[in-house]
């Protein structure tokens, strides 16, 4: 079974979510933007989501995990809790 790791930045609106992917693209680090924006617990962790399999997460957030390249921000995601960036920093199939 497959398996992943990801991070994420989780905010309430799409605009802050943007605003925020420009900044990492821009150079700002991701895990310094989670500790101050993420409305996720993770967030004091860098966004870090540990280790994960297939069904574990919800499907909006499934599908990208398994499904995108490694290493690259990938969002707005939006979800029922809010809208996420996020980024896989591992994926074994």
């Amino acid at each position: 079974m497959a398996v992943a790791s990801a991070r994420h930045i989780l905010v309430d609106s799409e605009a802050q979510c943007l605003d925020l992917k420009s900044k990492i693209e821009q150079g700002e680090d991701f895990a310094e933007l989670a500790k101050a924006h993420s409305n996720c617990p993770s967030g004091q962790d860098g966004g870090a989501l540990g280790e994960f399999g297939p069904g574990m997460m919800v499907p909006e957030f499934d599908k990208v995990v398994f499904s995108a390249p490694i290493n690259q921000v990938q969002g707005p995601v939006q979800t029922q809790f809010g809208y996420h960036l996020l980024e896989v920093t591992s994926r074994t199939e």
